[in-house]
C-alpha cells in the first residue's frame, strides 16, 4: 500500500523525538517511575525507556506529529538495542523497549489513519553506540569494541520487539558506518524469514560533516553502491546536517538511487549552544526547493525539529509531485 501512495505524492516523515522530549521538562523520577526506582545508574536522558515509564508522553508526541500532517511516525527506540542500552545496565529490557514503543506508536497511528490517508508506523533502529569498521582506539587501529555477530545478535532482538508490537516498515537511520546497516539488513533477514512475514525496508545515512563522507569514509554514491544490493523501499540522508548543507549530497541520491528517496535534515546546524535555530518556515522554503527539483518521495526533520516544522513542511510540498525513479535504474536491482 505505501508503494502506491509513494507513487503519488511525496509522504511525509514525523521530526525530532528528544527535541520534544526536552519540552516536557521531565527528572530523573519521571525516567525512573516506580519500577526503576532503585536502579543503580542515573537513567535521565534515556528517552527510550519513556516509552515504559512514561507513555503517555511518548504518543502525546507521536499525536502531535500525526495532527501536524506526518504520514510516518518513528517509534521511540533510537537506542532500543541491548548495545545501547548498556550505558545504562539496562540490556536486559531491550525487546520490551521495542516491543512497547511500536505498540504505543502503532496505536497513535491507527486512530489517525483513514482510508484516505493511512498512517504508517516505522520501526527506528539508530547506529548503535560503537562501530564495526573503526577503531576507537588511536594506538591500535586493528581494534574493534564490536563484532558483526554482536551487533546482528542486537538488532535481531530489536527488529523481533518491533515487528511484534505492530510496526509497518523498518527505518535504519542515522547511518555512520554502513558495516553496522548491513548487521541489521543481515538480521532484518534472518528475521523475516524465521517469521515468514517481510516488512519495506528504509535506509539513511549521515553525512557528517562538509566532506561529503560518513564518519566511516563513504561518500554518498559509496554509501549507496554498497547497500543497493538489498531489497530496500527507500535510501535518503539525515541528521548531522542542515537541508541546505544535505543538498548536494541528495542530488546524487536522487539521481543514482533505484529506490525512493528521502531526506529528513536537522532544523539548520546548531549554534553555540547547540541549539538549532532555524524556523519551521526557512525550513519547509528549502525542502519545498528539494521537491521541486525532483529529489524526494519522503521528506521530515531531524534534530531541532517539531511539530511546527512537519506542518510547515506538508504545507510547502502537498501539490507537488514526487520524484520518479528513473526505469532503467529500476530494471538493474
Amino acid at each position: 500500500m505505501i508503494h502506491d501512495a509513494l507513487k503519488e505524492r511525496i509522504l511525509i516523515i514525523d521530526g525530532a523525538m528528544g527535541t520534544m522530549i526536552q519540552r516536557y521538562g521531565l527528572d530523573e523520577n519521571d525516567y525512573r517511575g516506580p519500577r526503576f526506582s532503585k536502579h543503580a545508574l542515573d537513567l535521565k536522558g534515556n528517552n527510550d525507556l519513556l516509552s515504559i515509564t512514561k507513555p503517555q508522553v511518548i504518543k502525546e508526541i507521536h499525536c502531535a506529529y500525526l495532527e501536524a500532517g506526518a504520514d510516518i511516525i518513528e517509534t521511540n527506540t533510537f537506542s532500543s538495542t541491548s548495545i545501547a542500552q548498556e550505558d545504562y545496565k539496562l540490556e536486559s529490557i531491550a525487546y520490551e523497549l521495542n516491543f512497547e514503543s511500536a505498540k504505543i506508536a502503532k496505536e497513535a497511528a491507527t486512530h489517525y489513519s483513514t482510508s484516505d490517508k493511512p498512517r504508517y508506523v516505522a520501526g527506528a533502529i539508530g547506529p548503535t553506540n560503537k562501530t564495526a569498521s573503526l577503531s576507537p582506539d588511536v594506538n591500535n587501529p586493528a581494534f574493534r569494541a564490536i563484532t558483526f555477530e554482536q551487533l546482528r545478535a542486537a538488532y535481531y532482538e530489536q527488529i523481533k520487539g518491533l515487528c511484534e508490537g505492530g510496526v509497518d516498515l523498518l527505518l535504519i537511520e542515522t547511518i555512520f558506518d554502513t558495516l553496522n546497516a548491513k548487521a541489521a539488513l543481515f538480521a532484518a533477514e534472518e528475521y523475516f524469514s524465521a517469521s515468514k512475514k517481510r516488512l519495506p525496508i528504509m535506509m539513511s545515512g549521515t553525512i557528517t560533516d562538509a566532506s561529503g563522507r560518513t564518519l566511516s569514509g563513504q561518500t554518498t554514491e559509496a554509501f549507496l553502491i554498497s547497500l543497493s544490493h538489498a531489497n530496500l523501499l527507500s535510501i535518503g540522508l539525515n541528521c548531522a546536517l542542515g537541508a541546505k548543507e544535505l543538498r548536494p549530497y541528495l542530488q546524487i541520491l536522487a539521481q543514482k538511487a533505484p529506490f525512493f528517496v528521502t531526506a529528513y535534515p536537522n532544523a539548520g546546524l546548531p549554534n553555540e549552544l547547540g541549539a538549532y535555530d532555524q524556523s519551521p518556515a526557512e525550513m519547509a522554503s528549502l525542502l519545498k526547493t528539494f521537491a521541486e527539483e525532483g529529489l524526494i518521495n519522503m521528506v521530515g526533520g531531524c534534530c531541532g525539529t517539531t511539530p511546527e516544522h512537519i506542518k510547515a513542511i506538508a504545507e510547502a510540498v502537498k501539490d507537488i509531485p514526487p520524484r520518479k525513479i528513473n526505469a532503467s535504474l529500476e530494471l538493474a536491482i
